[in-house]
């Protein structure tokens, strides 16, 4: 399931390179997805619905619907 996670992720990240942010792939345990936002992204107000609303919804539309994502820093 790991590499099907990387793969939509790396589908989604151009969307958000637009905007001037970007996505990292940090873990994968059980059903947590764990992604580190970066640029724009890492500040944005918005973070959590980019991270709820956009990379979650997208990850449990092509990979397990039971999937579900945070946000780490480091």
């Amino acid at each position: 399931m790991e590499e099907k996670v990387k793969e939509v992720l790396e589908l989604i990240r151009p969307s958000l390179m637009n905007d001037g942010g970007d996505v990292e792939f940090v873990s994968l345990d059980g059903n947590k997805v764990s992604v580190k936002l970066k640029g724009h992204c890492a500040g944005c107000a918005f973070s959590q619905m980019t991270i709820k609303n956009g990379i979650e919804r997208i990850l449990r539309e092509n990979v397990d619907q039971n999937i579900f994502v945070e946000s780490v820093t480091e």
